[in-house]
């Protein structure tokens, strides 16, 4: 009979085990090339789909290029032409006055949707699909044309308006008001930011709003010093987000406005004239500069976001602002 031996254990040994826990597997050295490996259809894809565009664009905005012929080098001359392009110019301003109101219009109509849907209430998942179903087609060509038609003369809204005095003779032919018919589309399309929104609320402690409450706060003073910075990380998210969105905007635009931004240049969109130069006249070069110019925009106005977030977004565990 064979006898089984046992090695008997150090005390110590044991104590620097369970201290230590497991021990790791030893690396092999076919470990890198495999996670390389599984790692490639994201890299030849980047590098493919995303930084060789971008360096070839970077690289045609300081040349003259028509997309039939050589690029011919000329420098910085496509960024020093912009400055002097009315249209660029143009566009550059419906950009930013659409940015201004249709970003904070939705921001306050999704957080507003989203304190009414907070509460429990019958059909609670309805509501909450109903909201949010618009984000999910309001960005096409033909949601776009209806609202078109919706907003035209002798239209459904031009109608209503009709019937309280108010005559506009159509918001999509009057450069007065088709901006503001974007805007309204943007803010019509608010289910992202809601859901976004509902989950920061879902996060505040009901504990604040029952301390408040024997405290005599009233529902604005709870709103303002309790919900707004409770839920200031979500806003921030939210205000970048569709800001950088907003200045993306060309669908809509494009099927209301068309590539001259009709009415009267009312809806020139920065894409939309990027669009019709680099597509339209073929200048290749100029609306690489053009778009360049866009992300530096949106870059900086980012920064801008950062920089004056810190005085009002306040994160769990902070004692005040972030610094």
């Amino acid at each position: 009979m064979s006898r089984t031996t046992i090695t008997p254990v150090r005390a110590g040994e044991a104590q620097a085990e369970e201290r230590t826990g497991p021990r790791k597997r030893a690396r092999l050295p076919g470990d890198g090339l495999a996670g390389y490996l599984f790692l490639s259809p994201w890299i030849i894809g980047i590098v493919l789909l995303t930084l060789g565009p971008m360096v070839t664009s970077l690289y045609l905005s300081f040349t003259d290029y028509d997309l039939f012929n050589t690029p011919r080098w000329i420098g910085l001359e496509n960024y020093e032409r912009m400055f002097s392009d009315a249209r660029w110019l143009r566009s550059v301003e419906v950009t930013a006055l659409y940015v201004a109101l249709a970003v904070p219009i939705k921001l306050v109509a999704a957080l507003a949707v989203a304190m009414l849907l907070n509460s429990k209430r019958r059909g609670q998942g309805f509501y909450r699909a109903a909201f949010y179903g618009p984000s999910l087609i309001g960005g096409s060509v033909s949601v776009a044309i209806v609202w078109k038609m919706m907003f035209s003369d002798d239209s459904v809204v031009d109608q209503l308006l009709l019937g309280v005095g108010i005559d506009t003779g159509g918001w999509a032919g009057n450069p007065d008001f088709s901006l503001m018919m974007l805007v309204l589309l943007a803010a019509w399309q608010l289910g992202a930011p809601m859901v976004i929104f509902l989950a920061g609320l879902k996060q505040v402690p009901r504990e604040l709003y029952e301390a408040a409450e024997v405290d005599g706060a009233g529902p604005w003073r709870r709103f303002r010093s309790i919900t707004l910075p409770m839920i200031s990380p979500v806003l921030f998210f939210n205000l970048l987000l569709e800001t950088i969105n907003a200045f993306q905007v060309f669908t809509s635009a494009y099927v209301v406005g068309g590539p001259n931004g009709q009415p009267a240049g009312s809806t020139l969109f920065y894409t939309i004239y990027l669009f019709d130069r680099g597509f339209g006249d073929y200048q290749m070069g100029y609306a690489s500069a053009m778009a360049w110019m866009l992300l530096l925009g949106v870059g900086l106005v980012t920064v801008f976001l950062f920089r004056t977030a810190r005085g009002w977004v306040h994160y769990t565990g902070d004692s005040g602002s972030r610094r």
